[in-house]
């Protein structure tokens, strides 16, 4: 198990002002090893900052198909098909073209593992329910200020064009070094309101793999968030303990 670090900057109250204490640090056998003062600010995790190193692979992270919420009985999918559906659950896909083109999500990485997907599928409802594991170093916060930046793009796939609508959540699922939730809907141009697709993702990194758990729905139906929190905790503890 990883156990991240964390680095604190202390407020130190005063009454007549800012009071600077020196604190000093001791090991175990009481000899002397160094000094630094305090200062004002709040705790900072380090985790959030830096990025250690996951020995295994995504696809023996991922969590079994039983361990989906019963209403989703899932399959894990081949590399072929993994890689196309992670690429889908951004709402641009293989091949398309995007405007603003600054706003096309990044290739993956030069040497990249492939990602591991497991999907369940809900038959009477036709909502998916998707968990993506894959290794990446860029930091969540570079994609959420991506995400913040691109609220809003078009996107052209095969003559077919579509409204890609991106908006970052408050809400922030526990558990993860970083995490983010996230709300999107595709509109295609043609096909009517049944084709909507309605998507609640949430984003977590762990070391260096990068967990996406994504409830998606078409027409009026509500993603299933609870579902969504259920399986992102499962697939964090599946990348810590395993």
């Amino acid at each position: 198990m990883n156990v991240a670090r964390t680095s604190l900057n202390r407020a130190v109250p005063t009454t007549a002002g800012r009071r600077r204490v020196a604190a000093c640090a001791v090991l175990m056998t009481g000899a002397l090893t160094g000094c630094a003062e305090a200062v004002s600010g709040i705790p900072v995790a380090e985790s959030a900052t830096s990025m250690h190193h996951v020995e295994a692979a995504p696809a023996d992270l991922l969590p079994d198909p039983h361990e989906f919420p019963a209403a989703y009985p899932a399959v894990v999918l081949t590399p072929q098909a993994a890689s196309a559906a992670a690429e889908d659950l951004d709402g641009v896909g293989m091949g398309a073209t995007v405007s603003p083109v600054e706003c096309t999500p990044p290739e993956s990485e030069p040497g990249a593992e492939p990602p591991a997907v497991a999907v369940g599928t809900d038959e009477v409802s036709r909502a998916s329910l998707t968990v993506e594991l894959s290794r990446t170093t860029e930091l969540l916060a570079r994609v959420r200020d991506r995400l913040r930046a691109c609220e809003q793009i078009r996107v052209s796939r095969a003559g077919a064009g579509s409204t890609v609508t991106t908006e970052v959540s408050a809400h922030v699922p526990a558990g993860a070094d970083e995490a983010m939730t996230l709300r999107r809907s595709v509109i295609p141009d043609v096909g009517g309101a049944g084709l909507t697709q309605t998507m609640y993702t949430s984003v977590g990194r762990v070391g260096d793999i990068r967990i996406t758990v994504t409830s998606m729905t078409f027409g009026a139906g509500e993603p299933d968030k609870a579902a969504v929190d259920e399986l992102f905790a499962t697939a964090v503890r599946s990348v810590r303990t395993r």
